[in-house]
């Protein structure tokens, strides 16, 4: 009963961690801007965090590196499961602009498995909100299965 209410409250409060593989912050003003009272997700029951061990989804922005390719993966692995990963912007999906430089690993799928891209450059606030709806809903299916 106790791990039922567990599973549930996690789906419909879940606590959000964002990391920034490098990038040019547009993506990253934009993640932030979800938080202030124009679009105020916290109001959905959605928290900030800053420790991937609370963390149920890991939004990634910017391009990933040979530098911090085992950041992030160590950022992904400290994270409870289930777990949900959300790649941002045109950086996180492919690299970016910055695809042909020679550090470059390439999108957030290279290093990790990701479950949401939300395209842009910069993306949108409402964009990265639909992927987290979507992203829970995959957090959801995982926590089923």
């Amino acid at each position: 009963m106790f791990k039922k209410l567990i599973k549930k409250s996690r789906a419909k409060s879940p606590w959000i961690m964002h990391f920034d593989c490098g990038s040019c912050n547009g993506c990253d003003i934009e993640t932030l801007a979800c938080l202030t009272p124009l679009y105020d997700v916290e109001r959905f029951g959605i928290i900030n965090v800053g420790n991937p061990k609370h963390a149920d989804v890991l939004l990634v922005t910017g391009t990933v590196n040979h530098r911090n390719k085992a950041v992030l993966k160590n950022i992904y692995d400290q994270m409870p499961d289930p777990k949900a990963v959300i790649a941002i912007g045109a950086c996180g999906l492919s690299g970016g602009v910055f695809r042909d430089c020679y550090n470059v690993v390439g999108g957030v799928d290279k290093v990790i498995p990701v479950d949401v891209y939300v395209p842009g450059c910069p993306a949108k606030p409402e964009a990265i909100i639909d992927g987290v709806v979507q992203a829970l809903a995959k957090f959801e299916q995982k926590q089923a299965g």
